[in-house]
């Protein structure tokens, strides 16, 4: 889903479902076995479950991941009051089996708990990531390995004030980045290790940001029965977005909410199947929250290819993937190999474009709506915005206030949990999470 270091985006997957590349130094790391906070905040007494405040005045979550490694958006900047939960970004596994939160400033962890309880926010710490769940297998492929995963885990969280912890592994079975430890039995122990911390600390609540397919069974294939982790979690996140990129073979939408209407190529992942996949496999609508991106991504198209006549886009084309967009400040281009050794795709940069950065770079007013020099379609199946700049042939493939709406009205008539963004800074003037909290009736 989210990642903490400079890495170029994953290269070879045919569906990808791990978010865009983010740029972090990571220059500390701390210690769970052994918290040495800044500044302590005193713990408090979270009721377990999925109870909501703030925003979700209809009993829904609406939760957003919070990156604390941009040089511009900081804990003073989050909308506290558009959100019932928060996720600090991030933790992950380490080679002992215990927990390293890496932090670009060790005293921002405190300020978020603070913060988001001054708030009435619940603050939430996710552990993972496309680029740091490396050692999410060996941490659980063991009693004695996930015994000391829990502890750790407890003793920070409770050192730091966090309500609850959200698990990012990408993905149980899988290789993910292509270096990750694994087992055939990931889904088996990440289960064990689920009831064995919760049994540890059942006062907090758990959380799992998942694909939009079940967890494998222990033949590499989608689990068909996931009810012991709706007994073992608070909810799921459905990481619904990344279905199409500059990784896949043509354009087409970012975070399609609908694919049953769509044509051959857009078929394969979007909220309602993922939604029907997870419900028949025993995970039940009203554990899920839908995963929404509050960025999207970018394709060099040639005007002969994406655009019929003058003012008519094509999706579901081809485009140069030799020259893809450099995409926005928050994801600067690469030249450097990923944590697995793996070379920066294409021209090493990410194509990905923020919200904010939509309206920065002059592809739509500051109201969101389409910049008059730009064209633009609205794809009715997927419910997803499309932008193309015809002076540098730049297509964007993303999510504004009409799609958002969609997607908050169809949590609610699905009868799910609520939402979860990522990520919190991705937005501009909150016209991204306002839309959706109204789409699902929140206030």
């Amino acid at each position: 889903m989210k990642f903490s270091t400079a890495f170029s985006l994953l290269a070879a997957l045919p569906l990808a479902l791990a978010a865009p590349t983010c740029s972090l130094k990571k220059t500390s790391t701390a210690s769970a076995a052994s918290p040495t906070p800044t500044t302590v905040t005193t713990p408090t007494s979270p009721s377990s479950g999925n109870t909501t405040t703030g925003a979700g005045t209809n009993g829904k979550i609406a939760m957003a991941w919070f990156a604390d490694w941009h040089p511009n958006y900081f804990v003073s900047n989050i909308s506290w009051s558009h959100y019932t939960h928060m996720a600090f970004f991030t933790a992950q596994p380490s080679s002992d089996a215990t927990v390293e939160v890496v932090l670009d400033d060790p005293s921002m962890v405190d300020q978020f708990t603070a913060a988001a309880h001054a708030n009435g926010v619940k603050a939430l710490l996710t552990v993972g990531g496309w680029s740091t769940g490396i050692y999410w297998s060996s941490s659980v492929t063991t009693a004695s390995n996930r015994s000391t995963f829990a502890t750790s885990l407890v003793q920070y969280a409770n050192a730091h004030g966090f309500d609850g912890l959200d698990f990012d592994w990408e993905y149980p079975g899988k290789q993910g980045i292509g270096c990750n430890t694994m087992s055939p039995d990931d889904t088996e122990n990440f289960l064990s290790f689920i009831q064995e911390i919760r049994g540890q600390a059942p006062n907090l609540t758990y959380s799992a940001a998942v694909s939009v397919t079940p967890f494998t069974d222990s033949t590499g294939a989608a689990s068909t029965n996931v009810s012991g982790f709706a007994g073992a979690l608070d909810w799921i996140e459905i990481m619904n977005y990344d279905v199409f990129g500059t990784f896949s073979s043509v354009d087409g939408p970012n975070a399609p909410l609908n694919d049953t209407c769509a044509p051959s190529q857009g078929q394969g992942a979007s909220a309602v199947s993922a939604v029907a996949a997870w419900t028949a496999a025993g995970f039940p609508a009203n554990q899920i929250v839908l995963g929404v991106p509050a960025y999207g991504h970018s394709y060099t198209v040639p005007a002969s290819t994406a655009v019929t006549g003058t003012t008519t886009l094509n999706i579901y084309t081809t485009f140069d993937k030799t020259n893809i967009p450099i995409g926005d400040s928050w994801d600067p281009p690469t030249t450097e190999a990923d944590i697995c050794g793996n070379p920066p795709v294409g021209n090493g940069n990410s194509g990905v474009y923020n919200f904010w950065a939509l309206i920065g770079d002059g592809f739509l007013n500051e109201d969101g709506s389409v910049a008059s020099s730009m064209l633009s379609l609205y794809d009715d199946c997927s419910q997803t915005p499309f932008v193309y700049n015809p002076s540098n042939q730049i297509m964007v493939s993303y999510d504004n206030a009409q799609s958002f709406t969609a997607k908050g009205q169809y949590i609610n008539q699905a009868g799910l949990l609520g939402f979860s963004m990522y990520e919190a800074g991705g937005d501009y003037n909150n016209i991204l999470v306002s839309a959706i909290n109204t789409g699902m009736g929140s206030s």
